[in-house]
């Protein structure tokens, strides 16, 4: 098997791994490194999509004490069953919308201009919400009224647009809904379980019978690179939220995307 197709799996998922669930946008990413690498075609969009697997079982690793206690509790505690709740009305608008929309945004969302320019708008966004006066009346995500599930679920429906970042938009709900900064970002982490999940199975459903035996190696190293990186991007991340707020990631996301677009409208 070509080393280089081995080492460009590996590089995007290290690119997965380490932008999922930072507020930059992983698909814009992957996106951009795909046209880099020229790893494109239906092949590599499946690809994409299937090491986020990696991903999410980083998060399902790093929370499975708290995963495994809620499970447990479920039938008989009713905070866990609220929260739980909590998670399905947060996880229903966008996959409601992505349900209808994903023809539309895989033929014409998925590029390079729609993603730089995603990436520029959101990072105007965050600073935004960043300077606002945040009330915070919720620091544990067991305690997130359903009101609160619902702003974060549709502010995700944002991120349905490549570029925007999916934890970006969930996190930011988070603030403006009136979740610390540590709750906003763990409940991001929570809900992009089962909306992670929804996507990537949706997606290998309509296009996993294009595979062939060799591209299970490629899969394999995408998804490992995938989940290691994102193990220390989550950790990262929970320790940065303490005692930082999201302003240097909006700076990185202006820059960058107004650097793609500078370089795609003058080549």
């Amino acid at each position: 098997m070509d080393i280089v197709i081995l080492m460009k799996a590996a590089a995007l998922g290290v690119v997965e791994g380490l932008t999922e669930f930072l507020p930059v946008s992983s698909t814009g990413h992957l996106i951009l490194t795909g046209e880099l690498l020229k790893f494109t075609g239906e092949q590599a969009k499946l690809f994409e999509v299937f090491i986020q697997l990696g991903a999410i079982l980083a998060v399902l690793w790093l929370y499975r004490e708290k995963i495994f206690s809620m499970l447990f509790k479920l039938p008989g505690d009713r905070q866990t069953q609220r929260f739980g709740m909590s998670l399905m009305i947060a996880f229903l608008p966008a996959a409601l919308v992505g349900v209808v929309t994903h023809h539309y945004i895989k033929q014409y969302l998925f590029n390079p201009v729609t993603v730089a320019g995603a990436l520029v708008a959101g990072g105007l966004a965050i600073l935004y919400i960043e300077k606002r006066q945040h009330t915070n009346k919720v620091a544990q995500i067991e305690e997130i009224a359903f009101t609160m599930a619902f702003a974060v679920g549709f502010a995700q429906v944002f991120a349905l647009f490549p570029g925007v970042s999916r934890s970006g938009a969930t996190i930011m709900g988070g603030l403006l809904a009136g979740l610390t900064r540590e709750a906003a970002t763990e409940f991001s982490f929570f809900l992009a379980i089962p909306t992670m999940l929804a996507a990537t199975v949706f997606d290998l459903a309509k296009s996993f019978t294009v595979l062939a035996v060799p591209d299970f190696v490629i899969l394999g190293i995408g998804f490992v690179t995938a989940f290691i990186s994102a193990l220390w991007v989550v950790r990262w991340l929970v320790k940065f939220v303490s005692s930082h707020d999201f302003k240097p990631f909006a700076y990185y996301r202006i820059v960058f995307g107004a650097l793609l677009l500078a370089a795609y409208f003058l080549k």
